[in-house]
Formats: structure tokens, sequence, C-alpha cells
């Protein structure tokens, strides 16, 4: 029988008291204090219809999305950063804790820190709460997406200095300036990633008569779109099905016109940023200038848009090493100095 020492440095002899959730649009991200990021899947749940009984979760059921036979439903219960499906969500999030507490010998309840977009309101923040707490949680705290990110990027938002930090997430985008552990101006808009898929979905629909579904296109943004002309234009093959002939087909499609199609969306995002410049006190805008906005966020990957951001507001833009990791990190380095950062947190 090995020695108690070894059980307690395989980490397996740790009491899960504290964990941190992204619980976002497009994926949902958990942490472990003292272990870092644990589990990244997407929050997507396959659910039988009539009984709703879960089939899978996570990357397997986001796998199943428009290819589902009548009899099952793969479903993502968030929409634009938001609980649209309590129910769903609570399975999920349930399913999601378990797998974390499942590897960990002791079973209490988690105290959990949750990401949740500052545009939320009272009646969503209790479908995070309801949902967390069924899932097994004792406490549940919550923190501004921007908030969580900046403290995952590692800047130091307790301090008078301006921090402007632009989240771009599945189904939302966040612009904060914090300082003094407070978000001093912020804006919220309800575009992000998905709408940029949906953008690419119409434009094959109207230029190409070709229906496609949202992972094929989230693979065309992920490896042909781009907010500004690239030195490398690229061209990929689609296929889908003819709307006028009702037929499998394959087109090919360059990134010139993928790049056209994403305009709107990105027009939007660009000018959510300028609002909340526009609303920012000068002593904290000459921050800005001084250090710059922070990006984070999976739409942070889409090439060129930092420089699409950048030219628009001749402000230096820097973009974190591993964005769409930013508000979860945020949400373990809260738990890990829980007194420090008690200001930024909702019960």
């Amino acid at each position: 029988m090995p020695p108690i020492s070894s059980w307690f440095s395989s980490k397996r002899l740790v009491p899960t008291g504290d964990i941190g959730v992204d619980l976002g649009t497009a994926n949902t991200l958990v942490c472990v204090r003292g272990e870092g990021v644990v589990l990244s899947e997407p929050s997507v749940v396959a659910v039988e219809r009539g009984t709703k009984r879960i089939m899978s979760v996570g990357l397997e059921a986001k796998r199943m999305l428009g290819r589902t036979p009548d009899g099952i439903e793969a479903v993502r219960p968030l929409k634009d950063g938001v609980i649209a499906d309590v129910d769903v969500t609570e399975l999920m999030l349930r399913h999601f804790l378990k797998q974390v507490m499942s590897k960990r010998i002791f079973r209490i309840k988690p105290r959990v820190v949750v990401g949740v977009p500052s545009g939320i309101t009272e009646l969503e923040r209790r479908a995070v709460r309801s949902s967390a707490q069924a899932a097994g949680a004792n406490e549940v705290y919550m923190v501004a997406e921007p908030m969580a990110a900046a403290i995952g990027v590692g800047l130091p938002i307790e301090t008078p200095r301006g921090n402007m930090v632009i989240d771009i997430g599945g189904g939302t985008t966040e612009i904060a300036v914090i300082a003094l552990s407070g978000i001093v101006a912020d804006t919220s808009i309800r575009i992000g990633g998905d709408e940029l898929d949906q953008s690419i979905v119409t434009f094959l629909r109207k230029n190409y008569n070709l229906l496609i579904g949202e992972p094929t296109a989230e693979a065309i943004k992920m490896q042909i779109g781009s907010a500004i002309p690239i030195e490398n234009e690229r061209e990929m093959e689609v296929k889908g099905r003819d709307l006028l002939s009702g037929i499998p087909k394959m087109v090919v499609i360059h990134s010139e016109e993928i790049r056209e199609c994403l305009q709107e969306p990105l027009r939007s995002i660009v000018e959510a940023v300028r609002s909340a410049l526009e609303i920012t006190p000068p002593e904290l805008a000459s921050d800005i200038v001084d250090f710059g906005i922070v990006m984070t966020g999976g739409g942070a990957l889409i090439r060129g848009l930092d420089k699409l951001v950048a030219l628009e507001t001749n402000l230096p833009i820097h973009v974190d090493e591993e964005p769409m990791t930013c508000v979860v990190r945020g949400s373990g380095r809260i738990l890990e100095n829980f007194a420090k950062y008690r200001p930024v947190l909702r019960t």
C-alpha cells in the first residue's frame, strides 16, 4: 500500500473546495485552485427528445450538431453569453463539475467562482446561481468576465491605473475600463463568434445558394477568416447542400469574400470599443494611451482583428498568448487570493 504522502503528492487526496468556471456560450472551462485549467469542453449537450435524458456532453455532443436523428437533439443551452435553457445548463454544469470532482477523493461541496457577462440581468444572475448550486456548489460567487480576464492576464486591477480589456467571446463582446478593483466604464454587446459564423452562413446562402451548418461556418472563420487584408490570401473548399437542386455540392471560396462578409459584425465591435473610450474619464484615458488595450477571448484569434482595432483607435493592442483561457485563469487567481479579490465578486 503506497504511503499517505504519495497520495497527497498525486493531488488525488485534495479537497475540491475551490473551483473556477468560465461558463461561455461556445466553451465551458473549469479550473481547480492550485492545479490550473483541468477541463475545456464545448458548451453543447445532446439530449433525447421528450425525456430530456442526456446522451452526451461537450466535444462528443458538438460533433452531433446538425447530424442528429429525430430522437436526439444537440443543443447549446447558452445564447449571447447568458443561460437560455436553465434545465439543460444545470445538467451540463453538473456533468462538468462531477467530472472534475470524481478525480479527487474528497467530495465536499465546492466554492465556485463563475465568470458572467458584465451586462447580465438579475434574472439571468439567478439562473447562473441556481444552476451552479444544483450542480453541487456550496457557495457561488460571480465575477464580470472582463474583470476576470484582466486578473487572468495579470493586470494591476487594484491600483488607480486605468486598465482596458476587450473580451470577445462566442455570444458577447465585453469592453471594460478597470481601476481600483472596479469597472469604471463598460460596454457589452451581444455580438461575438456566433454572429461571425452566422454572417458566413448568410453569405454562402445568398451568393452561392449553398446551405452549411454552424460547425462548417466556424471552420471557415478559423481557417481563412480575417479582419484586414493579409499577405497570403487563401481559399478553401466548402461542402454543403445546394438550395436550388437540393443535392450536395462543393464550392471554392476565397479569404477576401469571407473578410467582406465579416465586416458588419466586426464594425459593431470596433464601435463598441469607441463607445467605451468615449465614456472613460480623462485621467484613465491617459493611462490607456500609455499602456494600451488588452484583447482576450476566442475572437481575439481572428487574424488581423488587433490591427483593425489599433487602426481605428490609434492605441496599442496586446493579445494574450492564450486568449481563450483568460477568464477561467482569472477565476483561479481569485480563488488563490480570495481576500484580495473579494471586492470584485458578487454573491
